[in-house]
């Protein structure tokens, strides 16, 4: 019964629009119909500033830390447990109920999950996303980049199956969520990232 709490309780944190609320907050439109539609801290980074767009990010980060924070300090719970709290708090991004199950593409929520499971992965492909940036300038190709690469890490660190298959199925989802960037890279159309 615990965890079933926990899980629900996970998904409704995770699924908290950051920017929708901070741009809505700050007195802008809509950020779902600004920009690239996005809800994340890229789109509002571009809309809103770079100080808005930082805060969204450690929002969207926060909701992958708190719900895992909670489950492993306040409960005994198990390896699967805690894989499922952390994908619960994932998919509560990507399909919040709050916006009608259309939410964010999950990186920064991710980024967030693996620092409490998995912080040295994290360093490993921190590397790789910085690495991707400086040379394409492209958020959304750092970010697959990234993404695609932390299941491993997390295997190597953490000698934990239920944890590798929960990277897995959070970089599925991340990739499938940006389908569109992907297809504006390949015709090269995709907006670079400027400081």
């Amino acid at each position: 019964m615990t965890l079933y709490l926990l899980l629900i309780l996970a998904y409704f944190i995770g699924a908290i629009p950051t920017g929708v609320i901070l741009t809505r907050l700050i007195g802008n439109h809509d950020i779902r119909n600004t920009g690239s539609g996005n809800i994340g801290a890229t789109n509002v980074y571009r809309i809103a500033g770079r100080k808005l767009g930082i805060v969204t990010l450690f929002g969207d980060c926060l909701k992958g830390v708190v719900p895992l924070l909670i489950a492993q300090h306040g409960f005994h719970l198990s390896e699967q447990g805690i894989a499922l709290v952390a994908l619960a708090a994932f998919i509560g991004h990507c399909y919040p109920v709050y916006l009608g199950f259309k939410g964010g593409k999950g990186v920064a929520t991710a980024l967030g999950i693996f620092l409490v499971l998995s912080p040295l992965s994290v360093l490993c492909v921190l590397l790789i996303f910085i690495l991707a940036l400086s040379i394409w300038r492209y958020i959304s190709l750092a970010s697959l980049s990234a993404a695609a690469a932390i299941p491993l890490p997390v295997l190597f660190f953490e000698r934990s199956y239920p944890l590798f298959v929960t990277a897995l199925i959070i970089v599925a989802i991340v990739i499938w969520r940006h389908r569109a960037n992907i297809e504006r890279l390949r015709n090269g159309t995709e907006s670079k990232f400027k400081v």
